[in-house]
């Protein structure tokens, strides 16, 4: 792979839909589910595609930033909410890693003992 290659393709997030070919019946069921949950109901389709770009940077899904990006932009976030949502994902990612020091606190203790 030559160093302007990445093994990230941006193009192949247009493909998605593509993941029917090998198993279109499970991918009907994905899609017919996923086209439901983005759907309006206790949270407004921004604040689902905002909690889906802050999920994408929690799971570091390149795809997935792209794509929640562009759709919180259509659906009216502005840059200042996407970033107020990355930064809770990063928030929550750092705290989750903290918490386990509290483990780590415990075995040391014992061993310590």
């Amino acid at each position: 792979m030559s160093k302007d290659q990445s093994y990230y393709v941006p193009k192949d997030l247009k493909k998605f839909s593509q993941i029917s070919e090998f198993e279109p019946k499970l991918a009907e069921k994905f899609f017919d589910w996923y086209g439901e949950v983005f759907k309006a109901g206790a949270l407004s389709e921004r604040e689902k595609s905002l909690i889906a770009l802050a999920v994408a940077h929690a799971v570091q899904c390149p795809y997935c930033i792209d794509a929640y990006t562009e759709e919180s932009m259509k659906k009216g976030a502005s840059e200042a909410m996407m970033m107020e949502a990355v930064h809770i994902s990063g928030a929550i990612r750092g705290g989750a890693s903290m918490v386990h020091g509290v483990q780590m606190m415990n075995k040391a203790k014992k061993l310590s003992m």
